[in-house]
Order: structure tokens, then sequence, then C-alpha cells
């Protein structure tokens, strides 16, 4: 047997080296290498944007409180900011409390809503609560412009809640619609601003959620917090002139 010194070992382990990224590790570990000739890759340029809107916002069919059709994506979320919860008429227990609170929010928010921040209610039984029944329930606590209240066809419903995840792994917890109602949602669509907040929580604090999450990407701060975004650009816009209307330039107003 020849001995083994330092030059004929690097010399073997090179040999190995090369033996197994030829192979590949995947052989080493037992698995079946992919051949060359069969990698294929199909690699779709898609904007970040466009991943959430195919994957979490399916434009699904849906009918306002005033028995108008909608589109969820087109018409209800594209280019805006947004706040959306689940609930239904007949609950006695959350939905009441959590529907109170956004009324509140509604006023601290100061005339936004309708304007350039859109509430939405989205009924987890669209087999009791037709249209008349979610504007009986708006009305009667009071809700104000800007906040629809949508029903839909029950797969359609289903479909968007899990999507924009109110779900829970376990069926069981799945199938209790009152295990959906107590979270909102808060997003800034264009800038793919997404964030959960619980609805019960004070009303103060859930506003203040509401201006961070979409005014501070913009202007940087928002009552004192800080929240910069790279990624968004903080700089002041130009200065409008006399042909231009001003609220085109102000901070964190977004086109509609």
């Amino acid at each position: 047997m020849s001995k083994m010194n330092r030059r004929r070992w690097l010399t073997n382990a090179a040999a190995t080296t090369a033996a197994l990224g030829a192979a590949g590790l995947s052989s080493t570990l037992g698995q079946e290498a992919t051949p060359r000739d069969k990698q294929r890759y199909n690699f779709i340029d898609v904007s970040p944007r466009e991943q959430i809107q195919r994957r979490h916002l399916p434009n699904l069919p849906l009918i306002t409180q005033d028995n108008k059709s909608v589109r969820f994506y087109d018409d209800l979320v594209k280019d805006k900011r947004v706040v959306i919860q689940f609930m239904f008429a007949r609950c006695k227990d959350i939905c009441p409390v959590i529907t109170h609170h956004l009324v509140e929010v509604q006023q601290k928010l100061n005339g936004r809503v309708g304007r350039d921040i859109f509430f939405y209610s989205i009924t987890l039984s669209p087999e009791e609560d037709k249209p008349r029944d979610l504007k009986a329930f708006a009305k009667r606590h009071g809700v104000g412009p800007g906040w629809t209240f949508l029903s839909g066809k029950p797969d359609d419903i289903k479909q968007l809640r899990t999507a924009l995840g109110f779900t829970y792994k376990d069926p069981k917890e799945d199938a209790d619609r009152n295990n959906h109602t107590g979270m909102i949602l808060v997003g800034t669509e264009p800038l793919t601003r997404w964030a959960h907040c619980q609805g019960g929580a004070d009303p103060d604090w859930i506003a203040t959620v509401i201006r961070t999450e979409a005014d501070a990407p913009l202007t940087g701060e928002v009552g004192g917090l800080k929240q910069q975004d790279v990624a968004v650009s903080l700089k002041s816009p130009p200065a409008a002139t006399a042909s231009q209307s001003p609220s085109k330039h102000r901070h964190g107003q977004m086109r509609q």
C-alpha cells in the first residue's frame, strides 16, 4: 500500500469533491439528481404588488349594502388605503363591539373615511345577510359615509377570507365564524403594506395604527411615531403651480 502523504491526501480530496459536484449533492443524500437536460425554469417577471394581488387580493364579485355589484380588487382595494373586517349582522358578541370601536375610529379620522381611507365590512354569513340586513346593521350602529358593507356567494366569501389570512389551521376552529371577527386588516395597496390590528383594542390605538400605516411611509412620522421606509421616497413634492390642484401634491394623498 502506498504511503498517504499530504499531497496525495489533498489530491484524493479534490477528486472526491469534484465527483460529488458532478453527481450533485442530492445524490449524496440519497436523492436522484435532476438530469441537466431536464432542468427547465420558467421564471415570470411579476412585480411584488402583482404577486400579492394574485395570491391575496382576488378580484371576486361582491354585493354592497345598496345592492350594487362590485369587484373586490378593481373597485374596492386597488390604489386605495383600506380597513377590512369580517362580521355578520346576527352576531351578538364581538361584532357589535368592534363595529362600535370602528365607528369611533371613523370619527377620529376626521372625514378621511370615504376620501382617502375606505372601510369595508364583509359578512361571514352571506346566506343570511342580504344587502338590506347589512344596511340595517350599518344604520343601527351609526356608520358614516365611506364605509361599505359587503356580501356575496358563500364560496367567494370563503375564498376571500382565506386569501386575506382570516383562517385557522384547525378545521373545527376555522368553521367557527366567530373566530374571524376579532381582527381588522389595514392596508395601503399601492405600497403593498398590510398589517393586522385587534378590533377590540382602544379606538385611539386603532386610529393610530391606521394613520401610521397609511401616512408614515410617505411623511416619515405620524404623531411623533417614526416609521421610515427606504422603499418610499420621503422627498418633498414640487410646489404646486397656479394651474395645478394642491391636493395632488399633498403628503400622503393617494390618487383615487
